[in-house]
This record gives C-alpha cells, structure tokens and sequence, in this order.
C-alpha cells in the first residue's frame, strides 16, 4: 500500500494548483513498425493542460500512457515468450519564464514508470531538461540545453539544440537535435509535415521474465524519417496520420550495469500511425 501511495503522488503532485485551465488536450495514437524479424505494435494515450500564470510564466502537464506490443513470429528463437508487453506510464511538468525580453527559460520534471506487467516502485526513474530560448525578430528562434532522455534506449544525459524559422504563414522548420521538422499548412484545416527524430525506450522485466544471462531491460532506440498529416475534421476534433521509416533500429536486453546481453538483430522498418485529438 505505501509503494502503491508514493508512485500515485509522485505522478500527480504536478497536477496540484492546475484549476481553470486555459488550454486542454487529450490524444490517442496507434503505430506499428514492421522489421524483419519482429512486429511492434504501440497504443499511447496522452492528456495535456497547460496555463498561462501572470504575463512571463507558463506551465503545462502531460499524463501519458502507452503499450507496446511484440510479436516474433519471424524470429526463430524463442526464449523471450514472456516478453510480448511492456507498459509506461510517465508525467511531465514544464515551466517556462520569461527571464528578459524575448528569452526564456524551460524547465521540464519527467517521473516515468516503465515495465513489463507488475508495476514496482524500483521501475520508476526521473528524467528531464533544462533549456533558454532566445527569439531573434518575429521569425527566427533559438533553443540549446541538456535533457536527461532515454531516446538512445538507457536513460543519459544529452544536448539539445534547435533553430526555428518561420518563413511564412504557411511555412515553417525547425533544425536541430534529437528532433528536426519542415511544416506546411495550405490553409487552417491541413497540416503537412516532414519529421526526423532520435527516440527509444527503456522497460524493466519482470522477475519471471529475466533470462538466465541476467537480463534486467530491454531497450529500444531508431532514428525514424516520417511524413506526417493533421486534418482538422471538424470544432475541436483532429485526425494525424503517419508514415515513415526507422534507420538504426536496435533492440536488446542489458544486465543491471547497462551491458548487452542479447541483441535482437530486428533490422530495420516501416513506420504507420493513426491518431485522433481533441484539443481546445
């Protein structure tokens, strides 16, 4: 019971204060990546509210949840049979705050659960990131920090840049590191986009899944190029769609010191995503 206290507190003191809010959104999403050997199936739905507090400050709070799936049924092996599911459940608070004009500050607290089946207070861990923006003119953005991520599958710390530009009303593009973008929108219900990022994932096994090489995680990490489309199909209601590829695709297992046990060769895949949004 107090393992099961202290994980809900953990998850939801951000939410404490956040009445009246300006700005909601909730969203669903299916993907699935097709590899040589194995099939990744994930469902992920995400609620996020953010609110403005005085004139220089902000704060948002996503809540999400996602499921991923595996099959292996092109993989010849079989010892992984209790490794088919795996489940995260994550909350991140941000702040930003307006520090002199035009440049800001962001901060970001991520406490996030990854697991197998039987969630356990040892699955979770805190990331985050710490950022300055500096706006240049009405067009040109800068953004540089650190951020602790698991995009490279194990949770490190990182370096974050980014350049945004906005060319036009309809055009606008972002270069930078993990996540680079161009997006085009030919009029207020389209929106077209052509996205690269780094990104992975990290889950702790359950006892009776770990291997006899002691295996602890497993961990998943891809570079993925997409196309990606938003239709606002009506008031507040948004349906994305999503089509790419991941490059450098790895999936393994680690022992409790982040060392490879096993390497899944999955190779890498097709990428296809659904959504539907409701954001006001």
């Amino acid at each position: 019971m107090k393992v099961r206290f202290l994980i809900c507190s953990l998850f939801l003191i951000s939410f404490f204060g956040l009445k009246a809010q300006e700005n909601l959104s909730a969203t669903v999403n299916f993907k699935t990546e097709s590899t040589e050997k194995i099939n990744f199936n994930e469902t992920d739905i995400a609620v996020l509210y953010q609110k403005k507090i005085g004139t220089k400050s902000k704060i948002a709070n996503t809540l999400e949840y996602s499921n991923l799936k595996v099959n292996y049924e092109l993989n010849p092996y079989n010892f992984y049979a209790d490794q088919d599911q795996f489940n995260q459940v994550q909350n991140k608070f941000e702040y930003s705050f307006e520090i002199a004009e035009k440049t800001k500050w962001q901060f970001s607290i991520i406490p996030t659960a990854n697991f197998q089946s039987k969630l356990d207070f040892s699955d979770i861990i805190v990331l985050g990131s710490l950022a300055i923006s500096q706006q240049f003119g009405s067009q040109f953005n800068v953004r540089i920090g650190a951020e602790r991520s698991s995009i490279f599958g194990v949770p490190r710390i990182i370096p974050m840049v980014a350049f945004d530009y906005k060319m036009n009303e309809k055009t606008d593009f972002r270069i930078g590191f993990p996540d680079s973008r161009i997006s085009y929108s030919n009029n207020e219900r389209n929106k077209f986009s052509l996205t690269n990022s780094f990104n992975g994932n990290f889950y702790h096994l359950d006892e009776t899944a770990k291997t006899t090489d002691n295996a602890e995680k497993a961990v998943l990490s891809q570079m993925t190029s997409a196309l990606e489309y938003e239709r606002n199909v009506g008031g507040n209601w948004f349906l994305n769609f999503k089509a790419g590829y991941d490059f450098n695709k790895k999936y393994n297992l680690l022992d409790n010191s982040d060392h490879k046990i096993y390497d899944y060769n999955s190779g890498n895949g097709y990428v296809l995503g659904i959504g539907i949004k409701y954001k006001q």
